[in-house]
C-alpha cells in the first residue's frame, strides 16, 4: 500500500523559494521599494538556510548579495506573471519515503489575475534540474490548488476554508466531498477540517488560511482574534473562533488555542489592505512573522512566542508587502530537508 506524506512547515527544511519582482508585476509603480524589502528578506532567510529565487534577470539579482550569500543562493530565470510563490509554488510530500513535488494547478485564485507563467513555474524549476536527482515530479495541474489555502500537522490533518476550495473558478463543479476525497487521496489525510468563517477586508485569495489560522504542532493552532465590537470583522473572526474550539486532534482532544492579535487596520487611500499576524513564515531555527509597525507588533510576537517557545521570532516590516494584498507567507515556499 502507497504511504502518502505531506510534512507539516515545521519539517526539517532545505531551502525557502522567492519570486523576485520585476517592472512587468503588479509592482512596477513601486519597484525600487518593493526590490529593497526582498533584498532585506533574502538576506535574512540567507542566514538560516538555502534560498531559491525565481527571476526575470539573474545579474540584476544577484548583484545585491555578497559572494558568501551567494554561496546558498540559487537563481533561476524564469517567466513570472507576479510574485505569489506560496501559491504558485511545489507542494511536497514523500512518497513512499521519497521525495516528491506535486504541481497543482494555479490559476491567480478564480482567474482573478493573469497566471499563464505562474503556472509554468514549478515543472520549469524540474526540467532544469533544479532539485534532487531522486525528487519525482507528479503534474496535478488539472487540481487548482494554493500553498496558502492549506496547513498541515503533517499528522494527516488538513486545515483549511471552505470560502477557498469550494470558491467558483476553481474546481467546481467539483463537491466539497469530491474535493475533500481527492485531497485525502493525494496527501494522504486522515481528516480535513474545514473553517466556514473568517475573513480579511481586502483579501482576494478567497480566504487563504495562512491569513487566518496556523498550525504551529499537532496540537497548536494560532489565529486571529478581533476584540473590537466595531471592527467589521467581529463577528466573522468570532464565528471563526468559535469553530476552532469545536476542532479536535486526531487524538481526540481540542486545539490549544493561541490568539493572534486583529492587526491595527492599514489603509491605500480608503481601501483596507488585509494586514495579519498569521502570516508567519516557520524555518528550522527562527519563525519571520510580519509586522505593521505598531503597538499590535509586540504583543503578536508575544503571543507567537507562546506557540514556538524554542524559536526565535524576527519581525520583518511588510508595510511593502501589503500594499498588494499579501504578506510574508504568501510570498515565500519552504522545501523540505532532501529535495533541493
Amino acid at each position: 500500500m502507497t504511504s502518502i506524506h505531506f510534512p507539516a512547515e515545521w519539517h526539517p527544511q532545505s531551502a525557502i523559494q522567492l519570486t523576485w519582482p520585476h517592472e512587468d508585476t503588479d509592482w512596477a509603480d513601486i519597484l525600487d521599494e518593493v526590490t529593497t524589502f526582498y533584498i532585506g528578506l533574502s538576506k535574512e532567510i540567507l542566514r538560516h538556510t538555502q534560498l531559491l529565487v525565481v527571476c526575470a534577470k539573474a545579474a540584476e539579482v544577484r548583484k545585491h548579495f555578497t559572494q558568501i550569500e551567494q554561496e546558498n543562493l540559487t537563481l533561476v530565470e524564469i517567466e513570472s506573471n507576479d510574485t505569489w510563490s506560496r501559491d504558485h509554488g511545489a507542494i511536497s510530500v514523500f512518497i513512499d519515503k521519497k521525495p516528491v513535488i506535486y504541481d497543482f494547478g494555479f490559476n491567480a485564485w478564480g482567474l482573478k489575475f493573469a497566471a499563464n507563467h505562474d503556472n509554468q513555474i514549478t515543472r520549469k524549476l524540474f526540467e532544469r534540474n533544479i532539485f534532487q536527482t531522486d525528487v519525482a515530479y507528479h503534474n496535478h495541474l488539472d487540481f487548482i490548488l494554493e500553498g496558502g489555502a492549506i496547513e498541515s500537522d503533517g499528522e494527516g490533518t488538513l486545515l483549511t476554508t471552505s470560502k477557498c476550495l469550494l470558491a467558483t473558478n476553481r474546481n467546481q463543479p467539483q463537491t466539497k466531498e469530491d474535493i475533500e476525497e481527492f485531497l485525502k487521496k493525494t496527501l494522504g489525510l486522515k481528516q480535513v477540517l474545514w473553517l466556514n468563517h473568517g475573513y480579511l477586508s481586502g483579501d482576494d485569495t478567497d480566504n487563504h488560511i495562512d491569513t487566518l489560522a496556523r498550525l504551529c504542532d499537532k496540537t497548536t493552532i494560532a489565529y486571529v482574534q478581533c476584540t473590537d465590537e466595531n471592527d467589521e470583522h467581529y463577528q466573522e473572526l468570532k464565528k471563526m473562533e468559535e469553530e476552532l474550539a469545536l476542532f479536535r486532534t486526531l487524538d481526540g482532544e481540542p486545539y490549544k488555542l493561541i490568539a493572534l492579535p486583529m492587526a491595527e487596520a492599514v489603509y491605500d487611500e480608503d481601501y483596507r489592505l488585509p494586514a495579519t499576524y498569521a502570516n508567519f513564515l516557520i524555518m528550522d531555527d527562527v519563525i519571520l512573522m510580519p509586522t505593521y509597525c505598531t503597538n499590535k507588533d509586540s504583543v503578536a510576537k508575544e503571543q507567537l512566542q507562546k506557540a514556538f517557545p524554542n524559536k526565535e521570532i524576527i519581525g520583518i516590516d511588510c508595510r511593502t508587502l501589503i500594499k498588494q494584498n499579501g504578506s510574508l507567507h504568501c510570498i515565500t515556499m519552504q522545501y523540505p530537508k532532501g529535495f533541493l
